[in-house]
């Protein structure tokens, strides 16, 4: 009996590894420091039910009716007000509201890249972009990560026999998975080299306002204003994901206008328009003026978890784990420095009650097998200390056969 054939695209995609693990998550028991899911705890569950209720009472029958494909102007205006306190002045026509910061990505990614072009990406790099480049049939060539972000210089040196890359991707903050911020001396170089090289440059900033220690860096559309020209080489994403809730599935794109009325003439054919009721519930969340404690609130919880684990896998391991310390985010990012095989050694975990992501997965070339990524905001301290437990547990079981 003849099957489906499915469609190019469709055999070329696989599912994403860490999507997998959160399978294991659901185990009664299970300690997960796998997937990068913020805390339900800390949802501001009462602010968002206001704002929810408001919503109801002020302009249901508009919330529940289709809307503008580039977002209702409602949430646009106050994007622009949050991007202004990151440091960017954007105007709402060059903002366009997306479901999740993903499709985002997606959209532009459609927008600009052909079968065959080139990406320049991180490695290592997020998983759920290669994701969408491989999907669209596109090359990658990466760049290096250190402590200071992704290292720009070796974009004057990327391979002579390999075509120039239309697109560079990269998440500027607290980075999914190496935890890395770009500093403001690669950002200013990073601005100018896409404008003299006509390389359109996508950052990606999911995990910025996630800081603990610190100040902030400014965008790249901000450095922008500042060279000529540049606004039309940089776009900025970013999502209320990490900050308000998830579930909403809201994120947004800054693009100069002819990538956003790209982006929205696609978007018209895949999803006609994102939901016009949670747009209205963020956009009366934003307006309450609740944002800025619940991110307080949230941070200084993330910040003592993420000090919890670092000081846990130290005592645990000593030397053998080399790992960042990173100022915000969700994310810490290491590797065994004694050749130890983090998948191997999550099969072996996973049977003693707890699993992370192995670092192979986030290289969109030749994998590093020892890397490893933990994700330390949905655990408490108490179970991110059980949780080094067992995982060492499980180092000495492999070690030893």
């Amino acid at each position: 009996m003849k099957t489906l054939t499915l469609s190019i695209a469709a055999n070329r995609t696989r599912s994403s590894d860490v999507r997998e693990l959160l399978k294991y998550a659901q185990l009664p028991g299970m300690i997960s420091l796998a997937g990068g899911l913020p805390d339900p705890a800390l949802f501001d569950v009462a602010g968002i039910d206001a704002a929810t209720a408001e919503v109801f009472a002020n302009e249901a029958r508009s919330a529940l009716q289709y809307g503008q494909t580039d977002g209702q102007v409602s949430l646009r205006e106050a994007v622009t007000g949050l991007m202004k306190q990151r440091g960017a002045n954007v105007a709402p026509e060059n903002v366009l509201i997306t479901s999740g910061s993903q499709q985002a990505l997606d959209l532009v990614a459609r927008s600009i890249l052909n079968e065959g072009d080139f990406v320049a990406v991180e490695r290592p790099s997020y998983l759920a972009a290669l994701q969408i480049f491989h999907l669209l049939g596109a090359e990658t060539v990466s760049i290096p990560v250190d402590g200071d972000g992704a290292v720009v210089d070796a974009l004057l040196s990327l391979p002579a026999d390999k075509p120039k890359p239309k697109l560079l991707y990269l998440v500027s903050n607290f980075a999914n998975p190496s935890g890395a911020t770009l500093t403001l001396a690669r950002r200013e170089k990073l601005v100018r080299w896409a404008v003299e090289n006509e390389v359109f440059v996508l950052e990606d900033d999911p995990y910025g306002a996630l800081r603990y220690r610190g100040s902030p860096e400014v965008p790249l559309v901000a450095l922008a204003e500042k060279v000529p020209g540049a606004l039309e080489w940089v776009g900025y994403l970013s999502s209320f994901s990490k900050i308000m809730a998830p579930g909403l599935r809201i994120g947004w794109a800054v693009l100069p206008a002819v990538l956003h009325d790209a982006c929205v003439r696609i978007k018209q054919a895949l999803d006609l328009h994102t939901s016009t009721f949670n747009q209205a519930i963020a956009a009366r969340y934003l307006a309450s003026g609740r944002l800025e404690s619940h991110l307080d609130t949230v941070c200084k919880v993330y910040g003592e978890r993420a000090e919890a684990l670092a000081s846990a896998l130290t005592e645990a391991f000593g030397d053998k784990l080399r790992f960042n310390r990173p100022d915000g985010g969700m994310f810490l990012w290491g590797r065994f420095e004694d050749g130890t095989n983090a998948r191997e050694l999550l099969y072996i975990a996973r049977e003693k009650g707890m699993i992370f992501v192995p670092g192979d997965v986030f290289y969109p070339d030749t994998p590093d097998t020892s890397a490893i990524r933990f994700s330390f905001v949905t655990v408490d301290n108490a179970g991110l200390l059980e949780g080094v437990k067992r995982l060492k547990a499980a180092y000495d079981e492999m070690k030893q056969s």
